[in-house]
């Protein structure tokens, strides 16, 4: 099987992982996010407008997290 690597572009749709709360309230969660800034030197750094139930977020630099498990990071959507 071959993978196609793609690269963040501004206005890509991607995933944001959100941090859950501390006492475990609410689970890390998937959120749709948009790109709007890609870093010159680092591979797969990337600012986001982050789209959440209640408003829009806008994010500081955070990496890619292939796995769409960690906190505080973004991966492609999973296919459906």
């Amino acid at each position: 099987m071959t993978h196609n690597i793609q690269e963040p572009a501004i206005g890509r749709i991607v995933h944001y992982v959100a941090y859950g709360t501390p006492g475990g309230e609410f689970k890390p969660a998937h959120r749709a996010a948009i790109v709007t800034e890609i870093h010159e030197t680092s591979a797969g750094l990337v600012k986001l407008c982050i789209l959440n139930p209640t408003g829009m977020f806008f994010s500081g630099w955070l990496p890619l997290d292939p796995s769409g498990e960690g906190s505080g990071t973004w991966h492609w959507p999973e296919r459906a």
